[in-house]
């Protein structure tokens, strides 16, 4: 396969090295408010300086899987990567988190 003028076909390596230098910059993890959807990311050698409970609304925090303990890395997260069990409700405000 080929790619179209002026465009390679190698943009995805690019885009993992992008998620990636963010990550640590930003933080490797997510976590979520399941109250009101408020997140924050968070590197793990800090993870118990991440507040149980949302400054914004009071609600609970949620930064790892119930299931199975492991930490997920989009805020957006509705399942979790390793184990598929539910993290949270997939709408929020009447709308879906993660498009179809």
């Amino acid at each position: 396969m080929t790619a179209p003028p002026g465009y390679a076909l190698d943009v995805g390596k690019a885009a993992d090295w992008l998620r990636e230098e963010r990550r640590n910059v930003l933080g490797h993890w997510a976590a979520v408010c399941l109250g009101c959807g408020a997140a924050r990311r968070w590197f793990e050698e800090f993870e118990d300086e991440m507040p149980a409970t949302c400054p914004q609304c009071g609600g609970e925090m949620l930064r790892r899987c119930p299931a199975c303990d492991a930490p997920f890395s989009s805020a957006f997260a509705v399942e979790c990567e390793r184990c598929s069990a539910p993290l949270r409700d997939p709408a929020l405000f009447g709308g879906p988190i993660r498009r179809a």
